[in-house]
């Protein structure tokens, strides 16, 4: 029998599946990218390369590895094609490169990537200030890349920026944000990632995104949810979406990663976080949280902070009480 305190330190959540529910669902990592480009010292590549070895040791199947963009837009990211250069992909897993427009596509390419990820915005203030375009122009360049990269066979994965709302327009209309997230399939995107960039979405805005973007044409298969934890309504507004029959969803070991034009706006969502909450419902990521905790502790190290995620916080607790009640515990 399992004593009260074994409980209270138990490093598995508690979940079966329910009747009906999603069985398995697609965890896209972004940390080497979407998390490591937010930082203001660039990591050497040796631990981005380290980062990557061990977030696939840990189950992970598809990994935004990095980006193709000028240095001197990301220079966190400048060493692109270095870092892919040091890099063994296995096989079966699914490394992703963000373009931001042919010129990145074709760095991608000659590096040896098969999947690449490019930028819209739902806003015109978003578009000038992260991809010196206008929105029109934005979406543009990814029907550029997509018609490059369809006859290499390679699919492109498309982010819709401030999807719920942005720092100096406000909220986003679902509307909006549906239409133009169906513009992107219809454009040839494999994939749609609508994003809350700076973290504002609520549950119910949630659903009623995913509902104006299906009812703009955009099939749930192709449908992903990239989600900032600002508010600490990240977890809530997946399950809201796992509701409505999304299975792939994105977030960063640890947590890494936040919009720099969003003053407050807070990282991603936290893979071990997402994690455990998935394993609770009784969902297959073909994760294993225990080595995503230690790989969240690790990178944190490396950043010289500690980690946010709740997840990594109670299992560091747990081994802090282990050691005390238990000395000889190594």
């Amino acid at each position: 029998m399992t004593t009260p305190e074994e409980a209270l330190w138990s490093p598995r959540p508690l979940g079966r599946p329910q009747p009906g529910a999603t069985e398995k669902v697609r965890v896209v990592e972004v940390g080497p990218r979407d998390g490591l480009q937010a930082e203001q010292q660039p990591l050497p590549s040796a631990v981005k390369r380290e980062l990557c070895e061990r977030l696939w040791y840990a189950g992970a199947q598809s990994v935004e590895i990095t980006s193709f963009v000028p240095p001197g837009w990301v220079p966190q990211l400048a060493d692109a094609a270095e870092l892919t250069a040091a890099l063994s992909f296995p096989q079966s897993t699914r490394s992703i490169a963000l373009v931001p427009n042919l010129h990145g596509l074709e760095r991608a390419r000659a590096a040896g990537y098969r999947e690449v990820s490019a930028v819209a915005s739902c806003t015109e203030s978003f578009a000038r200030a992260n991809l010196n375009a206008t929105a029109e122009e934005a979406f543009e360049r990814v029907g550029q890349i997509v018609a490059a990269a369809r006859p290499a066979g390679i699919p492109v994965r498309g982010y819709l920026s401030m999807s719920f709302g942005d720092p100096w327009e406000g909220h986003t209309s679902p509307e909006k944000a549906g239409e133009f997230a169906a513009r992107l399939h219809r454009l040839g995107c494999s994939t749609v990632a609508i994003s809350d960039t700076i973290g504002t979405a609520t549950p119910q805005h949630t659903k009623d995104v995913l509902a104006a973007a299906a009812a703009a044409g955009l099939p749930v298969e192709a449908t992903a949810l990239h989600m900032h934890d600002t508010y600490g309504l990240a977890l809530t507004n997946v399950y809201a979406a796992l509701e409505e029959g999304v299975t792939e969803f994105d977030s960063s070991i640890g947590g890494l990663g936040r919009c720099p034009y969003a003053p407050g706006a807070a990282g991603n969502l936290a893979t071990e976080d997402l994690v455990w909450m998935l394993e609770g419902l009784g969902v297959d990521t073909g994760l294993d949280l225990d080595l995503l905790a230690d790989t969240s502790g690790w990178i944190s190290g490396h950043l010289g902070r500690r980690s946010p995620s709740r997840v990594v916080r109670a299992f560091s607790a747990r081994a802090a009480h282990r050691r005390i009640t238990d000395p000889d515990t190594t």
